[in-house]
């Protein structure tokens, strides 16, 4: 299975696993799931922690490089397409990098790991929590 993490997923799998659903940890850990995440995460979490509302370990650029390799994530790259896609979506969610992410998913079938209650709302997303 091909799972993207949505930017909470992705900050509990590298620093508090136990705040992952049962279920998502269990497909995390299957052999044959790929991981992906999704440079919209960095951004997120990168202002995020600018702001002094997260704290990292470290920078974003080294967290998020430290982490992807330590889990062995699939960095997918932000395209102009999935971009525009994102801008085309029903009005469900104002985040702006949650619906990145949903254009993502939805362009590359993957299925998103993610505890948003919106997000499953949106047509075609596959979503696991």
């Amino acid at each position: 299975m091909n799972y993207l993490l949505d930017s909470c997923s992705l900050l509990w799998l590298s620093g508090n696993p136990r705040h992952l659903s049962g279920k998502v940890r269990a497909a995390v850990r299957q052999p044959d799931a790929t991981l992906y995440a999704s440079p919209v995460s960095a951004w997120e979490l990168g202002i995020k922690a600018a702001k002094k509302k997260l704290n990292l370990p470290k920078r974003v650029s080294e967290w998020f490089s430290e982490v992807c390799r330590r889990y062995a994530l699939t960095e997918i790259p932000l395209t102009a397409l999935v971009a525009a896609k994102s801008t085309e979506l029903p009005k469900i969610h104002a985040d702006p990098f949650d619906r990145l992410l949903v254009a993502t998913a939805l362009e590359l079938r993957l299925i998103m790991l993610t505890p948003d209650s919106y997000i499953p709302q949106y047509p075609g997303i596959q979503t696991l929590w």
